[in-house]
């Protein structure tokens, strides 16, 4: 489905990820994992064409469609959506202005404001958030935990095939948490969309239960395993598999 073939990207005159690759099939769910700095922001970024990360050498492709000139909205029309740590708040356009538009470039139809409102209403009785979420203002005015519900509710709605979750656990205690993870979990299952996870959190990782732990160092992912990759770097942080992989690099530059 999403495949990144020898991708650099270079922010602010700096590079960033160098030779990266990566690739990601129909329903799979992948766990990036790295220091802070490391980079792995920079790939959702540049997935989404932000102005402000360059792609210098190598391919995005998503179901065989190059994402290489296509723009952020077209991109997002695909199927791909994020959620990120902190997303934004929009005032003066309700959630409910913003779905139904996005629907309607997505469809090139009308939306039916009944059938609408209907399938809004039934979704947040589904994710347990009142029903005025649908006329508030876009994450205005709403906590942190309120903003990722929001979020989901953006998810069922839009109907995406691909999900990035950057850090999506950000700013939730426990019992949101649980709430937000289970209801993409619910997400995945319905609709068998594919994700790339970058997270921490444990918790998170228990309930998504990704198919690939990926380690990103050095610009590129340097170990990929499953979920025990990600037990081992809980217990014993990133120091020992950055030293492995140091070792093996001098080996084969000798």
């Amino acid at each position: 489905m999403l495949k990144i073939k020898d991708l650099t990207v270079v922010a602010d005159n700096k590079e960033i990820l160098k030779d990266f690759n990566l690739e990601i099939n129909d329903g799979e769910t992948h766990a990036l994992m790295g220091s802070n700095g490391a980079g792995k922001s920079t790939i959702c970024r540049a997935i989404l064409k932000d102005p402000n990360y360059t792609i210098t050498k190598g391919k995005i492709t998503y179901k065989d469609e190059d994402l290489s000139n296509l723009t952020t909205t077209q991109i997002s029309h695909l199927g791909i959506m994020m959620i990120s740590q902190s997303p934004i708040a929009i005032e003066g356009v309700s959630n409910a202005e913003m779905l139904r538009m996005a629907l309607s470039e997505r469809t090139n139809e009308h939306i039916d404001i009944f059938s609408f409102s209907k399938q809004a209403k039934e979704i947040c009785e589904k994710l347990a958030i009142p029903e005025s979420f649908l006329h508030r203002d876009i994450n205005s005015g709403m906590s942190g935990g309120e903003r990722k519900k929001n979020e989901l509710l953006h998810i069922w709605m839009l109907k995406p095939s691909f999900l990035i979750l950057d850090e999506v656990d950000s700013g939730l205690d426990v019992d949101a948490l649980k709430i937000v993870a289970n209801s993409i979990k619910d997400y995945q299952k319905e609709t068998n969309c594919s994700i790339l996870l970058i997270t921490h959190n444990p918790k998170l990782l228990d309930i998504l239960k990704p198919d690939y732990i990926h380690v990103l160092a050095d610009k590129k992912i340097v170990k990929t395993g499953n979920a025990n990759l990600a037990k081992e770097i809980e217990k014993n942080g990133f120091k020992e598999i950055l030293d492995e992989y140091v070792i093996e690099r001098n080996l084969e530059n000798e």
